[in-house]
């Protein structure tokens, strides 16, 4: 997708993206990220978007930060009540261009899939490591991919059909570079509407391999924020890292 950049997708989708996802509830994140944070109370977010983990977190006391490429989603995260009590930095997640260190930096909903090459998801990891405490750690939410659902390599579904308007998601999936590119198309009697999508998934072994080139370690993995158990029927996993331990 030509002219796609770390900053294309919020750009697009700022003035939708809560409308778009006001379904999620953020409370299982926010109660498992606050008990990881525990009295450390430093938090980073990569990708913070338009705030819909981040204020919650920081309406229970935590000290939170956050990162975004877009500048339209940071407009909208300012302009919510509290949005101001956020630090925040526009730029590229990967380079974690940040001060300080922190008891938690995570990413959630899937935006780690946002960096668009295994190089900058090796980067993330690599960058992440030293803004971590001693005790912190690196949390990652995000599906496990299922590439079945593609069919010769694309795929299209009907997300909503109403009398006035329909939204499609037309995807094509590139195996080589385990990358998909979409189009959320919304057809109204307005006009089209077309909000793009570029990611690289990973399966989770992979992310546990990037981990260890950062010098990071696994050290526990739910099916969901609520910690129920990852199994081979997980379609998500919430994914803990931490330090790896010096050899004695």
């Amino acid at each position: 997708m030509d002219r796609y950049g770390p900053e294309t997708y919020g750009e697009r989708i700022a003035e939708r993206y809560d409308d778009l996802h006001r379904h999620l509830d953020p409370g299982a994140a926010v109660e498992a990220l606050a008990r990881l944070a525990g009295d450390a109370g430093e938090v980073l977010e990569l990708g913070i978007g338009s705030g819909r983990i981040a204020l919650p977190l920081a309406e229970r006391g935590l000290t939170v930060h956050g990162i975004d490429a877009s500048e339209a989603m940071l407009t909208r995260l300012r302009a919510k009540r509290n949005g101001r009590t956020i630090c925040v930095w526009l730029g590229d997640f990967a380079d974690v261009a940040v001060e300080g260190r922190f008891g938690v930096v995570f990413v959630a909903f899937n935006t780690f899939f946002a960096l668009t090459t295994q190089a900058d998801q090796v980067r993330c990891f690599e960058n992440v490591s030293p803004r971590l405490a001693d005790e912190g750690v690196f949390v990652i939410e995000a599906f496990v991919p299922d590439v079945a659902r593609f069919d010769r390599g694309q795929r299209v579904s009907a997300i909503d059909v109403g009398l006035d308007e329909v939204a499609v998601d037309i995807a094509k999936y590139d195996a080589a570079s385990q990358r998909i590119v979409k189009q959320h198309v919304r057809v109204t009697g307005s006009g089209i509407e077309l909000l793009p999508v570029v990611i690289r998934f990973a399966w989770p072994a992979e992310l546990d391999l990037m981990a260890r080139l950062a010098g990071l370690r696994l050290r526990e993995r739910w099916g969901g924020w609520d910690g129920r158990p990852f199994n081979s029927d997980s379609g998500q996993h919430v994914s803990v890292y931490e330090r790896a331990q010096l050899p004695l």
